[in-house]
């Protein structure tokens, strides 16, 4: 017998795509092209992150005191481009390729005790006033993965970066979002996908960013093991 109940029951909210979405992930992941088609297929504002910094040349140098010089100069410019982003009172929504707490993970790599000392003083002065994502995108990829893209983009200054780095780096990300729980979250291995050069693999993302994301889940395109 049918339960007269049924029709009564609420039914589940229509699923509504997240207003605040970041894609997140290491050097030569993707995550600007990734950003950029987001932004453009849902007609949402962008907001890039600093790649203008006046300190990096003389942090890959290894200048003393450099890497504590970019690191703050990058904390200030990623919290201004938040803060005047709008976030919460913007009509349309919004694709940031950064994560404000990102930060920290090049703070923790790049410098000594006593400069993250004072870093962490002025990081947790200013993280309240970001508002957190409604989803994050993280792209990960293998060290190797990442050092062939870097070799191949042909970036002047970025070849100036250590294979140690670049692990250290990638590393790094893994470690953040294994623990990460402040937004959903969407992982996305891209050591086999390339969204530039094949368009089916960014069709599929696209798809499944049509359905709902609930605590962290994983993408795996159709047709890679």
């Amino acid at each position: 017998m049918a339960d007269p109940d049924v029709s009564r029951r609420p039914k589940d909210p229509a699923f509504k795509p997240p207003r605040y979405i970041v894609v997140e992930g290491p050097i030569r992941v993707g995550k600007s092209t990734l950003a950029r088609v987001l932004a453009e297929q849902l007609h949402a504002r962008r907001i890039f992150d600093s790649e203008e910094n006046a300190f990096l040349t003389d942090f890959y140098d290894e200048k003393p005191g450099a890497a504590f010089q970019a690191q703050m100069h990058f904390l200030y410019e990623r919290h201004r481009r938040l803060i005047e982003g709008r976030i919460e009172d913007s009509a349309s929504p919004v694709v940031s390729d950064f994560l404000f707490e990102k930060d920290k993970l090049f703070a923790y790599i790049n410098l000594d005790n006593e400069e993250l000392k004072l870093y962490e003083k002025y990081f947790e002065m200013l993280a309240p006033s970001v508002p957190a994502p409604d989803l994050v995108i993280y792209l990960q990829a293998k060290p190797e993965v990442l050092r062939k893209r870097v070799a191949k983009k042909g970036n002047a200054a970025e070849k100036e970066i250590s294979p140690e780095y670049v692990e250290a780096v990638a590393n790094a990300y893994e470690h953040f979002f294994f623990r990460y729980s402040a937004s959903n979250l969407l992982v996305v291995d891209t050591t086999e996908i390339d969204f530039v050069e094949r368009n089916d693999d960014l069709r599929e993302l696209l798809r499944r960013l049509r359905q709902p994301v609930t605590g962290t889940q994983y993408f795996l395109p159709l047709g890679q093991g």
